[in-house]
C-alpha cells in the first residue's frame, strides 16, 4: 500500500487482519478500516459528491477495527484523529491504496481471472460464466451484487485473504467515464480470459460518442496477460473490429445473427421465460433449456460458454449448468401472480438498445399475454441528446405493438410523448416510482404481461414491491 505511520503501536506488528471496509456503519470487528475522502473519488473516476470517512474512524474502531488507511493532509484538518496515532497507516490516497493491496493478494494467488465487460449484461453474463465454471468442480470468486468498479472490484478480490482459496475469479468490469477505469481494473487483476459484450450508447455524458465508449471496453483486451485469450461477440460491429488488436489464435468469437466460433441455432420459446437452443462448440454441440427471458440472454449464455471451452470443459457440461442457471435479482426475472398476470422484473438498470430488446423480447414470446404493458423509467446518462433519444425510442416502443406504455420520472415524459405520437393511446407520466406502482396495482387485470425496465436511480423496484406487497406469487 505504500502506507507509512506516525508511531504504530507494538500490538499491531502481530494483529491478524480479518476483513477490509470502507463503511464505518458495516465495520467488523479485527477489521483495517479505509476512510476515503473527496480527493481520492476524484482521482479515481467517480461522480458526485461523497463525505469525508475520516470522521467516521472513531465509530470504526468503536465496532473494533484494528487500525485504519488515513490520508496524510487530514491528520491536521482533523484534529481528533492525533489521540489515534497509534492505530493508523497515512497514505495520499485511499482508494489507491486499496487498489494496491488488491494487486498484490492477487499476484500471490496467481490463478486465473475471466474478466467480463460490456454496456449491458455484464450481471447475468458473469454469473453464467461462475455457474459454468463451477459444474466443473472449481471454486469461483465473482463479484457480489455490482462490486465493478475501482472501489468493489478491489474489495472482491480481497476476499481471497478472508474467505480461503478460489480456483478462479469471475469478475466483471464497469466504466462510466474516460479516466480508463476498465485499464485501472486490469493493473489489479490482468485478464487470462476477456469477454467483451457489446457497446452501446450509455454514459454518453462522461463519454461523449460510442466510439469513446469502444475505446474505453476495448482495455479490456489491451490490458490482458500475454497469451490471453479475447472472447468477442461476432453480433456487435465495435466488439468484433477489436480482434484486430489480436493476433487470430487468441481470439474466439460467439453469436447468434453471425458465423463465429460459439454459436446458437434453433432457438425456441415454449413458454415465457424458457428458451432452448442448440449450442454450437468448437468440440461439439449440446441442447440448453435455457430459464432465461430474451436473445440477449441467449447471447449471454454463448459467451459463458465460450469460457468453458476455453477451459476444456465439454458441451454436455456446460449446458447442464446454463440450464440450471436463473436470472440475477431485478435483471429478468419472470414473476407469476396466483391472480393470473405475469411480470418481467428487469429493473436494475436500462439503456435505449436494452429497453428496446426486451421490449422486443416480451412482445414475441408474450403472443398468449391479453395485454402487454411497459413501464419505462427515465434512462440516465445518455448526454446532451438525452430528450431526443428518449422520444425516438417511445416512437419504437410503439412501432413494437405494445398495449400500454408507463413512462417514470423526468425524462420519461419524452419517451411517453414519442410513443402516442406514433399512435399509441394508452399512454401515461408518472413523476416518480411510487405514483407509477400506486397507479400499476390498480391497472393490472388478469391475462397481463408487464415489463418493468429502468435506470438504477430511478428506483423501479418499487414498482415489483408494490405488485407483490398486493398479490401472490404462485411459487
Amino acid at each position: 500500500m505504500n502506507a507509512e505511520v506516525k508511531s504504530l503501536s507494538p500490538d499491531l506488528l502481530s494483529a491478524v487482519v480479518k476483513g477490509f471496509s470502507i463503511d464505518s456503519r458495516t465495520t467488523a470487528d479485527g477489521e483495517l478500516f479505509f476512510a476515503l475522502a473527496q480527493p481520492d473519488y476524484q482521482n479515481n473516476g467517480f461522480n458526485g459528491k461523497f463525505a469525508d470517512a475520516h470522521q467516521f474512524i472513531p465509530e470504526a474502531f468503536e465496532r473494533g477495527a484494528v487500525a485504519a488507511i488515513a490520508r496524510f493532509d487530514k491528520l491536521l484538518e482533523h484534529a481528533f484523529l492525533e489521540k489515534f496515532h497509534h492505530r493508523l497507516l497515512f497514505v495520499e490516497d485511499g482508494i489507491a491504496a486499496l487498489q494496491r493491496l488488491a494487486a498484490g493478494v492477487y499476484k500471490a494467488w496467481n490463478k486465473p481471472v475471466v474478466a467480463v465487460t460490456g454496456s449491458a449484461g455484464k450481471t447475468t453474463a458473469k454469473q453464467l460464466t461462475a455457474e459454468v465454471l463451477a459444474a466443473s468442480g472449481r471454486r469461483v470468486l465473482t463479484n457480489i451484487k455490482n462490486y465493478n468498479n475501482g472501489l468493489g472490484h478491489p474489495l472482491t478480490v480481497l476476499r481471497l485473504v478472508t474467505e480461503g482459496d478460489f480456483d478462479v475469479a469471475v469478475l466483471e468490469m464497469g466504466m462510466s467515464t474516460p479516466l480508463h477505469e476498465i485499464e485501472r481494473l486490469c493493473r489489479i487483476t490482468p485478464p487470462d480470459v476477456a469477454v467483451e459484450l457489446n457497446v452501446l450508447p450509455v454514459h454518453l455524458e462522461h463519454l461523449e460518442t460510442i466510439e469513446n465508449i469502444a475505446a474505453a471496453k476495448a482495455e479490456l483486451i489491451e490490458n490482458m496477460k500475454s497469451g490471453g485469450r479475447a472472447i468477442l461477440n461476432a453480433d456487435d460491429s465495435r466488439v468484433l473490429a477489436m480482434r484486430n488488436k489480436l493476433n487470430s489464435k487468441q481470439v474466439l468469437t460467439y453469436g447468434i445473427e453471425n458465423a463465429a466460433d460459439v454459436t446458437a441455432t434453433h432457438i425456441k420459446t415454449p413458454r415465457f421465460g424458457e428458451t432452448r437452443f442448440l449450442l454450437n462448440l468448437p468440440n461439439g454441440t449440446a441442447n440448453i433449456a435455457l430459464q432465461l427471458v430474451g436473445r440477449h440472454n441467449v447471447s449471454n449464455a454463448l459467451a459463458a460458454a465460450a469460457v468453458g471451452f476455453c477451459f476444456e470443459m465439454r458441451p454436455e457440461e456446460i449446458a447442464a449448468a446454463l440450464g440450471k442457471a436463473a436470472p440475477p435479482p431485478m435483471r429478468g426475472e419472470v414473476l407469476r401472480f396466483l391472480e393470473g398476470f405475469e411480470v418481467v422484473n428487469d429493473s436494475y438498470n436500462s439503456n435505449p438498445d436494452a429497453l428496446l430488446s426486451m421490449v422486443a423480447t416480451v412482445v414475441e414470446s408474450g403472443d398468449r399475454a391479453k395485454r402487454v404493458i411497459v413501464v419505462a423509467g427515465e434512462m440516465l446518462e445518455l448526454g446532451d441528446k438525452a430528450e431526443q433519444i428518449h422520444f425516438e425510442t417511445g416512437k419504437k416502443i410503439a412501432r413494437l405493438g405494445v398495449d400500454a406504455l408507463f413512462g417514470v420520472r423526468g425524462l420519461a415524459q419524452n419517451l411517453v410523448a414519442g410513443a402516442k405520437e406514433d399512435g399509441l393511446p394508452n399512454v401515461h407520466f408518472f413523476s416518480d416510482s411510487d405514483q407509477a406502482a400506486n397507479a400499476i396495482v390498480d391497472e393490472i387485470k388478469t391475462g397481463d404481461l408487464v415489463l418493468v425496465k429502468g435506470s438504477r436511480g430511478v428506483r423501479m423496484e418499487k414498482i415489483v414491491e408494490g405488485l407483490l406487497g398486493k398479490f401472490s406469487r404462485t411459487d
